[in-house]
């Protein structure tokens, strides 16, 4: 089991210090601003493009790998949704964010550090894709059902360029566009540029991790919703079952594609649940909690998948 520890310790650890800063120091939540900037416009960008730029252009285009990632994903956050339209009363919008915390990984902070140092840089590429189409998949979906379940009426098309352009200016998919680009002409950056994305590639996991701590523990548990055991079920357990089996039965990938799909499913929810609730105020507090509840049932949870993973007891075909 040590091994196991020493892998998955130093990623919970650090959102486990970043937890007790938060409680312990008298910070205000405004001093998080900067550091919520570097993490998503300057370090995480330069991770993703380093991965996708020294990949193989015929590696990037695994359609039936996508497809069925992101199919797992849409079918939690129905199942998730629907379960939200149960205990809100029909309220569409805090059903939205409830569909988000079934489905929506953290495959931006934790999941390139954590799958590259568990399966090694096999595992870039499928990260990388499930980390797109994810984002895209929620980020085009969320638009979309706030806006039929708010009380204003916006016209469609102004939804559909609203979602378009949060979707083309993303700087993780601005990022992962110019790595595609950079793959596909075997381009690689000037030495001292490379160095410095080098270096911002290796602060993006540590800096996310610590940020995530200190942002739950900003946010103290004040409402558990009854509904919320069956979204991390959902989450933590049914969402990577759901991608090991449907990528076994459907074969032609490698181990690495299958065991890393699966550990990125079985990630904590993502704090842009938090985020979401925020920005169209509705589940603020209970987005809260559940990020934070997840997160440390999730210690468990993803530590035993990475001990089934190092034991070689998951019967990939």
């Amino acid at each position: 089991m040590s091994p196991v520890l020493t892998l998955a310790f130093p990623f919970f650890g650090l959102i486990l210090l970043g937890f007790a800063c938060g409680r312990l120091m008298k910070i205000e939540e405004s001093g998080l601003a900067w550091m919520n900037f570097f993490i998503v416009y300057v370090a995480l960008p330069p991770l993703f493009f380093k991965l996708i730029g020294a990949t193989p252009i015929e590696e990037l285009s695994n359609g039936r790998f996508i497809l069925i990632t992101t199919l797992s994903t849409y079918l939690v956050f129905v199942l998730s949704l629907g379960i939200g339209l149960v205990a809100s009363r029909g309220n569409l919008k805090e059903a939205t964010i409830q569909g988000v915390f079934g489905a929506y990984s953290n495959v931006g902070y934790m999941g390139p550090g954590l799958t590259l140092a568990a399966l090694g840089p096999g595992s870039a590429v499928p990260t990388a894709l499930i980390f797109v189409f994810d984002s895209v998949l929620l980020f085009t979906l969320v638009p979309f059902l706030m806006a039929l379940g708010g009380t204003e009426r916006i016209p469609l098309w102004t939804t559909a360029k609203l979602v378009l352009r949060r979707i083309l200016t993303h700087p993780f998919n601005v990022a992962t566009a110019a790595g595609v680009a950079a793959a596909y002409f075997k381009w690689q950056p000037p030495t001292a540029i490379d160095t410095m994305l080098v270096l911002l590639k290796g602060a993006a996991a540590p800096v996310a991790l610590f940020a995530l701590g200190v942002t739950v523990a900003l946010r103290p548990l004040t409402r558990a919703p009854a509904e919320m055991p069956a979204h991390l079920f959902i989450k933590l357990i049914l969402h990577p079952t759901l991608v090991f089996v449907l990528l076994s039965l459907t074969g032609g990938f490698e181990r690495v594609w299958i065991l890393t799909a699966t550990l990125m499913a079985a990630l904590p929810p993502a704090l842009n649940v938090y985020v979401m609730a925020r920005q169209y105020e509705t589940y603020v507090q209970r987005a809260s909690s559940g990020v934070l509840v997840g997160t440390l049932v999730s210690i468990v949870t993803v530590t035993g998948l990475l001990w089934l993973i190092a034991e070689n007891r998951l019967p990939v075909l």
